[in-house]
């Protein structure tokens, strides 16, 4: 490949990148992943000798392949190809290319391992575990509380700020991937314990400092997506759950008890913010899943 096709593939993927950032308003961490795909695609490219513009479906179909040999996760490689599909459409827009080389390519089966998610009774237990009468044990219960009655993402949850809860609404403004804003309700539970801490713990926290933010740590700042992992796995120990514990576990979790308990699948898309159904539609994989096992454990047929 000659040097000036070279930088051409560069350009392109930069003003790429650049239209998700300012058209489509993606978040900072889609930007990143978008750009380190298309970065890894580049340069399967240059190695290659296969410029951007002359790429076929034999050439995405041998950069997949070289994915899977390098032993990344079906779902890794499906959102490769999502990242490329996304910029090959962008590319057809600006009259770049005539062709889209991922048309006729299908996405690896996803979601072998479905997702892991807690038991009503775990739940209840990771919720008492923090000790609501020390400031900090206060505040980490109202954090608890909060993530699983509204499903929030752990990167929305440390951005919540003092005027986004409206408690008399019972309802959250959060502001989600793409900068798109949602409502989701708060249950009285969680509303409850995060009033306990803003009226006895949070002053005690912030000692005469202010903060925009509802969950703050000792130093006055922001609650961290790092600092709450840490949190997350210690409760978990204290609450006796064996499995592995991250805070998309509370999600996977408040998606499916809502569905366990009728809920409809369009309302929890909504609640989680999900562009497309599909990505809410594992949940009902998962109750499939539960309900098989159910069966065979009890039906004296099975």
């Amino acid at each position: 490949m000659v040097v000036a096709a070279k930088e051409a593939q560069q350009r392109w993927i930069r003003e790429y990148l650049d239209y998700c950032r300012i058209e489509k308003g993606l978040a900072t961490n889609s930007l990143a992943a978008y750009g380190r795909d298309l970065d890894r695609w580049r340069r399967y490219c240059v190695t290659s000798n296969v410029a951007l513009e002359s790429a076929t479906r034999e050439t995405v179909q041998g950069f997949l392949d070289s994915l899977y040999r390098a032993e990344l996760s079906s779902r890794s490689i499906a959102r490769y190809l999502t990242s490329l599909r996304s910029l090959f459409r962008y590319l057809i827009e600006q009259n770049r290319i005539v062709e889209d080389p991922t048309e006729q390519i299908s996405a690896p089966g996803q979601w072998k391992q479905l997702p892991k998610f807690l038991t009503v009774e775990e739940v209840d237990r990771l919720l008492a575990a923090p000790n609501q009468e020390d400031p900090l044990g206060s505040r980490d219960r109202a954090m608890l509380q909060l993530l699983y009655a509204t499903g929030l993402r752990v990167s929305e949850l440390i951005a919540v700020k003092l005027g986004d809860l409206r408690a008399g609404l019972g309802v959250l403004s959060t502001l989600g991937k793409g900068d798109k804003q949602r409502l989701v309700p708060v249950g009285s539970e969680a509303l409850a314990a995060i009033e306990r801490y803003s009226e006895l713990s949070r002053p005690d926290i912030l000692k005469r400092r202010s903060s925009p933010y509802l969950f703050i740590t000792r130093r006055g700042g922001p609650m961290t997506r790092q600092g709450f992992w840490k949190l997350l796995k210690r409760y978990g120990l204290e609450a006796g759950i064996a499995k592995p514990l991250m805070p998309h576990v509370l999600r996977h979790s408040f998606a499916t008890h809502l569905l366990e308990r009728g809920a409809d699948l369009r309302s929890v898309q909504m609640m989680l913010g999900h562009a497309d159904i599909s990505s809410t539609q594992i949940y009902t994989h998962v109750l499939r899943e539960r309900l098989r096992s159910v069966y065979d454990k009890h039906h004296p047929r099975s």
